[in-house]
């Protein structure tokens, strides 16, 4: 099963960031950082970390808007950092 590796995986780092592509609010992501952090609350070194796209309705047809909206490498390497220096 899928949770197993995940769990293996948090316990092993002790940090974990969950990244999407679509809004974190009620998401499949946010539900996997919550299942994260009730499983393996005891041996994680930091909070389970969710990043996502800005929360839109709908992904702009504005190509600069579109890459603002959508997480970019410089966003990902951003909150691996502050996640690392927690």
């Amino acid at each position: 099963m899928y949770e197993k590796g995940i769990y293996d995986a948090a316990r092993k780092h002790g940090k974990i960031l969950v990244v999407t592509e679509e809004p974190v609010n009620g998401t499949f992501a946010q539900s996997v950082a919550a299942r994260i952090q009730e499983n393996c609350f005891d041996t994680l070194d930091a909070p389970v970390r969710t990043l996502g796209a800005e929360n839109m309705p709908a992904i702009p047809l504005n190509e600069v808007l579109e890459r603002a909206m959508i997480p970019s490498k410089e966003k990902v390497v951003a909150a691996m950092n502050s996640l690392l220096d927690y």
